[in-house]
């Protein structure tokens, strides 16, 4: 299952974009009855509020956001018209902000940031379902 949307570039863009993953995953559940527990559902709206927010700041132009299932993951993918990759910054506690990247890296099971002929695209795999030890096993290349 796969839902792809274009989003402009207006104030509505993250909440458009995290109600797109609200809907995605009741689809999954409802049509195809596979299990999404709602730890991943939270951490997937997390993910795309923090990716599209950080599009809508650093490019122009439209945003692509791709949800798919993948096996037991859902893969959140952002594609944005800025060829720069993002790089999350060293932590530091008295840093106010800029720590979306960095929250991005934590709760995901893969990331990578890959330059595009015009722009470039952001693919973030989550979990489906919670890890019955409580922890995540880790990020892993995708």
């Amino acid at each position: 299952m796969q839902a792809t949307v274009a989003l402009g570039g207006d104030d509505t863009v993250i909440a458009q974009a995290c109600h797109l993953a609200v809907g995605f995953f009741t689809r999954v559940q409802a049509d195809h009855g596979l299990p999404v527990s709602q730890r991943a559902m939270d951490l997937t709206q997390l993910v795309v509020s923090e990716l599209v927010t950080n599009a809508r700041k650093n490019a122009p132009g439209p945003i692509l956001l791709d949800l798919r299932i993948t096996g037991d993951t859902v893969e959140v993918v952002v594609w944005d018209s800025d060829p720069v990759l993002p790089v999350a910054r060293a932590a530091d506690v008295g840093r106010v902000g800029q720590h979306g990247l960095e929250i991005v890296m934590a709760v995901a099971q893969a990331f990578e940031a890959q330059r595009e002929p015009v722009g470039k695209r952001i693919t973030v795999r989550i979990a489906l379902l919670d890890d019955p030890a409580g922890a995540i096993a880790g990020r892993r290349p995708l």
